[in-house]
């Protein structure tokens, strides 16, 4: 049950004065919390912890000879002449002139009735005018103002204003209005932070440094690292990395099974292999199978960079399933990925006796009953599919570990969805080849142990990356002819499919048309829209080297494997962010060949952008990338996709406060330890702040377990 004290800030804010069903529908976007899509209420707590992005300061008032170039300024000023508009002609603004000792504003108002402007601003009078300054032709003016106030008005007014992000419909002085009425009625809660810690950061409450951060007192109030922003940042953090933890301790207290082969599988395939394992595939190999030897449940997460291999880490981990008479799954985001891991991992296995089977949303009828019933009956050792894999009549005979690749393309609850067509709770390994910061895998994986592969393959070569202005294309197209003499396969990367309106990127269908009027026969089309069995033709061609040349959307982003390809072009590279573009450039240099990647870039990328193609082109490695990706992208974008199954930060940022990220995973280790059912007199506070930031689910485990 919900805490009592948090009734009233649960309540819809169609209880507050000036908010109603329509205004409420507008807020839904600007102040939910990602935990609850799909919700339709936007309850009190959402307004309020959606905090000012900075402030309004009046406390200084420049002189109109000092005014800034832009900006929001307040002015104190003497109301000029009125130049009224023609009657018939709309398009004319209402302008007043205004003065100072120091020279002339002009103040513009459209569609405005003259006579409410007389009123409010009559001529002679003093006024304290406050909003964006702007400049037409050399002469500063404000269009309509926010506010403008008499001496004795302005006097009232708060010489600090916050200043929120809106939508549209929504304006900043209803926002406010609704966040005080809300404030005024604000429950008094359990403190839930240890009181040693409250002590040595100089925090205050979290109702007063919530009261503070909506009414800053000083402009330092709304700063990353103040004693309120950290104090609001770190209940968030603790929230998070508790519910983290909740999850973890839940899983783990699940009856597991020991899993633990005799490894004659595992020899015969490394036996076989064409290449000797890395010394971080050799380590996250023994990692993984020390968990699966063990009575408790796995829960891992295996991050490989590009081409790291992390293919044989979890056939290895599959493998040791089946010496014990049990099966293994293997949970792809695409097609294209399930059929070529398809094809890798049945050539390995096929030869020793492992039986391997694909099943995707094309399985049909027949086909597709023959493959479950072979299933059920345990004559499927490994199932390789797509989201298939977890609808209801996939059953197995035995389901002992699951495998789920590009973890970040699937939702939490599909995760579970798989775990639970096993009789006893299976292990769980899930990979990613987006290489994610320190901060980032306690935030979005705190649950799990992580096992890291940081070194390449042997024999693999370094990408040769360059950064050229589109201005070369056609340098660029007919230079491919050289690299299509030495046999080698080309990646061509448009960003859309067919031209937009909105857009002047290149479509990738007139790219293949150029390309292949330059090379006939030899270039092929890959895109998100085609049907799976069109793109599996097109790839099944590129890979036999059919076609030398595939121009493509960013379908080949993740894992698709042609050892033969050595060119990588994307085009409006700038658009990409650096997780992205260090995907696709991880197409190539997978051969024994010398590989190049060529980003091709529109116009004058902003100063972002151009950091994002200098790192590319100074590195290939893939943690180093990542970081850079966090810093200037920020962590809610940092996999170029919103974090599936994982809630946004609404007060803290990772990056900004890692520190206190760090110090809350302590800290919850401790409690978890000395409190693990959350009995005590702060553990029940604590799942009051669970509750507070829409991590309540964990506490349903703490019943459940």
């Amino acid at each position: 049950m919900r805490p009592a004290a948090l009734t009233s800030l649960f309540s819809s804010v169609t209880n507050l004065k000036g908010i109603g069903a329509k205004v409420e529908k507008l807020l839904l976007k600007l102040v939910r919390s990602s935990a609850r899509e799909g919700e339709t209420t936007v309850r009190l707590i959402d307004l309020l912890l959606h905090l000012p992005s900075g402030v309004i300061d009046r406390r200084e008032r420049p002189t109109i000879d000092s005014l800034p170039q832009e900006g929001i300024v307040t002015i104190e000023v003497t109301v000029g002449k009125h130049s009224v508009p023609p009657r018939h002609n709309k398009r004319v603004p209402y302008r007043i002139d205004c003065f100072d000792d120091t020279g002339t504003i002009g103040l513009v108002f459209f569609h405005i009735r003259g006579d409410y402007l007389q009123r409010l601003l009559p001529v002679g009078e003093k006024r304290f005018i406050s909003g964006r300054i702007e400049w037409y032709s050399g002469m500063p003016q404000m269009v309509h103002p926010d506010h403008m106030l008499s001496a004795s008005e302005f006097a009232k007014m708060p010489l600090l204003e916050p200043v929120y992000p809106l939508t549209a419909g929504v304006s900043g002085k209803t926002l406010g209005k609704a966040i005080q009425q809300a404030l005024g009625d604000f429950p008094t809660l359990p403190e839930w932070q240890e009181p040693n810690w409250l002590a040595k950061q100089k925090s205050p409450s979290f109702a007063d440094a919530l009261a503070r951060a909506h009414s800053p007192q000083d402009g330092d109030d709304l700063e990353p690292h103040s004693p309120l922003r950290e104090r609001l940042a770190y209940d968030e953090l603790l929230a998070n990395q508790l519910a983290l933890g909740l999850v973890r301790k839940n899983m783990k207290s699940a009856a597991g099974r020991v899993i633990d082969g005799d490894g004659r599988l595992r020899r015969q395939i490394v036996e076989t292999l064409p290449y000797k394992l890395t010394k971080s595939q050799e380590f996250s190999i023994k990692e993984i199978l020390r968990d699966m030897a063990t009575n408790d449940r796995m829960l891992r997460l295996l991050q490989g960079d590009v081409g790291a291999g992390k293919t044989i880490v979890a056939v290895m981990a599959l493998l040791a399933g089946v010496e014990i008479g049990a099966q293994g799954a293997l949970m792809v985001p695409t097609e294209i990925l399930a059929r070529q891991h398809f094809s890798t991992i049945s050539s390995m296995c096929n030869p020793i006796g492992v039986r391997v089977e694909l099943l995707t949303g094309r399985d049909k009828g027949k086909v597709r009953e023959e493959k479950l019933a072979r299933l059920m009956s345990g004559e499927i050792d490994i199932l390789i599919g797509t989201h298939a894999l977890f609808q209801n009549d996939v059953q197995f005979a035995d389901l002992a570990l699951v495998v789920i690749d590009e973890q970040h393309r699937f939702g939490v609850h599909q995760r579970l969805a798989l775990q639970s067509k096993a009789q006893i709770a299976p292990d769980v390994l899930v990979m990613t080849a987006t290489p994610i910061p320190r901060t980032l895998t306690l935030t979005l994986y705190g649950d799990m142990e992580v096992s890291r592969l940081t070194e390449k393959p042997a024999g693999r070569q370094p990408i040769d990356t360059r950064v050229i202005p589109m201005e070369r294309l056609g340098d660029v197209a007919n230079g491919l002819g050289r690299a299509l003499e030495k046999n080698a396969r080309i990646y061509w990367v448009c960003p859309l499919v067919e031209d937009s309106d909105v857009s002047n990127l290149t479509a990738a269908q007139d790219r293949f048309e150029y390309l292949n009027k330059l090379y006939p026969g030899q270039v092929g089309l890959i895109h998100g829209r085609m049907k799976p069995i069109e793109k599996d033709e097109v790839m099944g061609r590129f890979q036999r080297g059919e076609i030398s040349v595939l121009v493509a959307t960013t379908v080949i982003e993740v894992g698709v494997d042609v050892p033969e390809a050595s060119v990588m072009v994307i085009e409006n590279a700038e658009q990409f962010g650096l997780a992205q573009l260090h995907q696709l450039r991880g197409r190539v240099g997978r051969g024994s060949q010398k590989s190049s990647c060529v980003l091709l870039y529109q116009g004058n990328p902003g100063e972002t952008a151009s950091s994002r193609l200098g790192i590319m082109r100074d590195t290939e490695d893939g943690f180093l990338i990542a970081e850079e990706d966090l810093r200037l992208r920020g962590s809610g974008e940092l996999l170029g996709v919103r974090q599936s199954g994982v809630a946004a930060f609404r007060l803290a940022n990772p990056i900004e406060h890692r520190e206190l990220l760090f110090a809350a995973r302590d800290d919850v280790e401790l409690i978890l330890a000395s409190d693990p059912h959350l009995t005590s007199k702060r553990g029940e506070a604590l799942k009051t702040l669970l509750y507070l930031f829409d991590r309540d689910s964990a506490i349903r485990l703490l019943r459940s377990g």
